[in-house]
């Protein structure tokens, strides 16, 4: 088997369509067809059954090739994709409307960072950094509310804090690490 997109498969079909367009109006003339519908009678009664009997060729392996779609959400693939640059204001613009990234447990903000935006079907419209979506937006470009009543964001305060061991001091620095520090301040003879 050669793989659709090589330069092989390519060469392959540049041939057969050779062989068709070499072939076909010439047996088009011979017949004496020169209008379009009965050229394309002609093709669908006698030149594809002739050409499917003369190059078919049965399947090596019973069953069908077809595997089952995984994907979970086909509408982010099937909808149009625009590249944005995030302003300095944590924005981007789009069609007139400008779209305010909330922020998020991953980044405080997005300034200059490219984004990904999704039009779907319906005009609604969502904004992704790599893999993550960062907010839905209705066709107004209003920020769409989540299922629990809220914005579709996690806000900072509402982050869980992490805690440090027992016994744990923030302020302390162990001595052994105060030699490897690039940035410590060392005694210096020469300041007055």
């Amino acid at each position: 088997m050669i793989a659709a997109y090589s330069p092989q498969a390519r060469g392959r079909s540049e041939r057969a369509f050779g062989t068709h367009q070499g072939r076909l109006p010439r047996e088009l003339a011979l017949y004496g067809i020169t209008t379009m519908e009965s050229a394309n009678r002609y093709l669908a009664e006698v030149y594809r059954p002739a050409h499917n009997t003369e190059f078919m060729q049965p399947a090596t392996e019973e069953g069908s090739a077809f595997v089952p779609w995984v994907v979970a959400n086909l509408e982010d693939i099937l909808c149009e994709h625009h590249q944005r640059t995030v302003t300095a204001d944590n924005c981007v613009s789009f069609g007139g409307k400008t779209l305010q990234i909330p922020v998020n447990r991953h980044r405080c903000h997005y300034v200059r960072v490219r984004v990904r935006v999704h039009k779907y079907m319906d005009g609604s419209l969502a904004i992704f950094h790599g893999p993550r979506k960062l907010a839905d937006y209705d066709a107004q470009g209003k920020l769409k509310q989540s299922k629990k009543g809220k914005a579709a964001h996690v806000r900072r305060s509402s982050l869980p804090l992490r805690k440090a061991a027992p016994g744990y001091d923030f302020r302390s620095f162990p001595e052994q690490y105060k030699a490897d520090n690039l940035f410590a301040i060392k005694p210096d003879s020469s300041i007055c």
